[in-house]
């Protein structure tokens, strides 16, 4: 034994830890060995757990070795745990707490008795870490932990941080994007990767109905894949024999924020809050069989995105008044809604209020005490409002110190854009027990993800008028009135659908716990982006743009081939299969070893440049329209855990493996967007020198005096510029 310990403690040192995390975690698990009093096996002892709440009942049998194992349990508790067996005393242990993701070991040494007895062991109400079996760093934060918490902005990641290894959305230094988060198995991942933050606003489900999350490190089993990162698995509360309701308010405003560091203080604080409404209930159905719980969640922060207001003397404050005349935005607003029939908002309200409203429900459903089924669903929409764009334009000149809406420019509350981030979600869970050494779990989920801006403007040019009236030289160019579709809004948006289904088979074999799985995952991203896609128009003067004069710039992007919507999309399916050996050769001890493949395939090739395939780099040649080779990817993993002493005093973990993972999809969905092939971006211009006097103009741009062309295929025909 001594040798034993001497030769894993040397292990300990040889094995790599790895950053890891993958497909969630939704249950939780329990095994242990039963023996007499002379540390023989009770071969055919009979193990029942009851998840108290619930009524819920869970079951198996010690084998010959004396051992048992009981998968898909409810995590949380409290459960209690009664082992018998003919001539002996009933064993029972309560109030036992399962964690998310782990096993729960229980070894039993019975007594033998000639009378029914039972010996009752109170376990306690809170689950020793050194009582699972993980081979893996985690974290498990408990309802009731969740509640005692201090949290600012009510989010995952706020949660997240009790771990050590967590900074946000990242984990031990790693790219956020890579972090993996599920709840109930579904994938609730920012997949297209422009940032870190988590899809519905940030927030995609309301803290209220989570019962338990587990953040994960390095988790050394093949179920387990698509993670470069750490990870995060949530799974949501379930209802119970007991009717429970509840109802919860929080508030906050400036008030509630300090202003003074030291002796220095900050003056008066700016007016600000934010309110979120919320209830939860949940019950059974039919008692100890079926039950629901359900949760809805409304917040509301009042914003005014635009705080600048129209002068009445052309004089800005250079705070909070523009130099823009009440005036000049009127004759515009005017111009273009008996002209051509559009409404420009108003220059004097801009309504935008950020707003958030979740919804969930969940079944759950005992169908027999060998099969247990769960399904959820839920809602997230998140709205906030965003002023146009600073500067950013398709003309030649641009001043990034000017903006829009400021000092010296001033826009219409219809030329805002709104950022509405939309999550809908859903799981089913099956759990089954056909026979003492066999148990399966199904697990099937949809996520339908999409970021996409809004408008309340409806389809017409965006149009940029210059200085050229108040001022001379350079100062002419500076920006003066904007209005129209916000130029960055039209057919801009990300929408990304993921489809899983997983499939682990366990069978028992003696000390060994054999699980082979497959997994299969269908993902789109399709990222549509068509700047001034309504057409642009930049006039040199507000006087130019009311007469009819030919603009100074000119943009618009159009699909090829007379598509309106041209789509930029990634579409691929993932398969996965695995094998993997759980062994206790001693009591003390246990060895994961597993072997997983996995294997992506792109689907639809995509439109191929030949100009660009054409071009020759030192002998290659690259073909846009391809997407990357299909591969195989081998992660083999290996794991232990070795209580020492036998007496869960000191239990030692370690593992090394192979982990593999995706790239953020927008670098894929740039291949069909940026390769000139789904759509074109056409631009008219004038060049200007440092004194503000043209250089060059496009003499396309005479074409388009007079009235504004606000169809996007006359634009086209006007300019001769159709592609087909």
């Amino acid at each position: 034994m001594r040798h034993f310990k001497h030769t894993l403690s040397v292990l300990l040192f040889i094995l790599i830890p790895v950053i890891a995390f993958g497909q969630g975690s939704t249950t939780s698990s329990m095994s242990g060995k039963i023996t007499n009093s002379q540390g023989e096996a009770m071969a055919g002892a009979t193990v029942v757990a009851t998840h108290v709440p619930s009524g819920t009942i869970y079951g198996a049998t010690a084998n010959v070795q004396g051992l048992f194992s009981i998968q898909g349990l409810r995590p949380g508790g409290p459960y209690k745990v009664d082992i018998s067996f003919i001539g002996y005393s009933k064993e029972s242990f309560t109030d036992i707490n399962l964690l998310l993701g782990e096993t729960f070991g229980l070894n039993v040494s019975m007594k033998e008795s000639s009378t029914e007895l039972t010996v009752v062991t109170v376990v306690g109400t809170t689950p020793s870490k050194f009582n699972t079996l993980k081979t893996g760093a985690t974290t498990n934060i408990s309802r009731n932990q969740m509640t005692m918490m201090p949290t600012i902005n009510r989010n995952i990641s706020d949660i997240s941080r009790i771990s050590p290894y967590a900074n946000g959305m990242s984990f031990s230094g790693g790219d956020g994007r890579s972090t993996n988060f599920t709840v109930d198995g579904s994938n609730f991942n920012n997949n297209f990767g422009l940032s870190s933050n988590l899809p519905g606003g940030g927030n995609p489900i309301s803290l209220d109905a989570i019962e338990e999350v587990q953040v994960v490190i390095a988790p050394f089993d093949v179920r387990q894949t698509n993670f470069i990162g750490g990870g995060i698995n949530a799974i949501t509360k379930s209802g119970t024999n007991t009717f429970k309701a509840t109802a919860y308010t929080y508030y906050t405003n400036q008030n509630m924020r300090g202003n003074k560091i030291g002796d220095h203080d900050f003056g008066d604080r700016a007016k600000e809050s934010n309110s979120i409404y919320g209830f939860t209930v949940g019950g059974p159905i039919v008692k100890n069989k079926l039950f629901f719980f359900g949760n809805l969640e409304f917040e509301k922060t009042p914003q005014q995105v635009i705080r600048w207001r129209a002068s009445t003397n052309g004089v800005s404050d250079q705070q909070t008044i523009s130099r823009v005349t009440e005036a000049d935005l009127q004759a515009v607003s005017d111009h273009l809604r008996n002209k051509y029939g559009y409404e420009t908002g108003s220059f004097k309200n801009f309504p935008a209020d950020e707003s958030n409203l979740k919804y969930l429900a969940r079944i759950d459903w005992n169908i027999t005490d060998a099969h247990k089924l769960s399904i959820r669903y839920n809602h997230t929409k998140n709205t906030a409002w965003n002023p146009p764009n600073g500067n950013s334009t398709d003309g030649s000149y641009r001043d990034r110190n000017k903006y829009r809406v400021g000092e010296y420019s001033f826009s219409f509350a219809n030329s805002m854009y709104s950022q509405d981030n939309i999550v809908n979600s859903g799981s089913l869970e099956l759990n089954s027990r056909f026979s003492n050494s066999v148990s399966n779990q199904l697990l099937v989920t949809y996520s339908d993800i999409q970021d996409v801006r809004g408008s309340t403007s409806s389809p017409f040019p965006f149009i940029d008028i210059m200085s050229g009236d108040i001022a001379v030289g350079p100062a002419a160019l500076d920006p003066y009135i904007s209005a129209g579709y916000e130029l960055f809004t039209w057919n801009n948006g990300v929408k990304n659908k993921v489809i899983t289904a997983t499939d682990n088979f366990t069978y028992y074999l003696n000390a060994h716990k054999l699980t082979a799985g497959v997994s299969f995952e269908y993902q789109m991203a399709d990222n549509n982006y068509m700047r001034s896609g309504t057409g642009y128009y930049r006039y040199y003067s507000l006087s130019d743009f009311l007469n009819g004069a030919a603009p100074v710039d000119f943009a618009l992007t159009y699909g090829t081939n007379g598509n309106l919507v041209p789509s930029n999309a990634v579409k691929f399916n993932q398969i996965g299969a695995y094998v993997q050996d759980e062994w206790n050769p001693v009591q003390n001890f246990k060895l994961t070893v597993g072997l997983r493949a996995d294997n992506l395939s792109f689907i639809d090739d995509i439109m191929t440049n030949n100009a660009i395939k054409e071009l020759d780099f030192g002998g290659r040649h690259i073909d846009t329209g391809e997407w990357p080779k299909s591969r195989i990817n081998l992660s083999p993993r290996v794991g232990f855990t070795w209580d020492i002493n036998s007496d869960k005093s000191i239990v030692l973990r370690g593992g090394s493996g192979i982990f593999t993972g995706r790239l953020p999809l927008v670098f894929f969905t740039n291949m069909p967007s940026n390769a000139g092939m789904n759509q074109i971006l056409m631009k008219l211009q004038t060049r200007f020198n440092n004194l503000g006097i043209p250089t060059s103009v496009d003499p396309r741009l005479a074409l388009l005096a007079g009235d504004i062309i606000t169809d996007v295929d006359e634009m086209i025909d006007r300019l001769n510029s159709r592609q087909w």
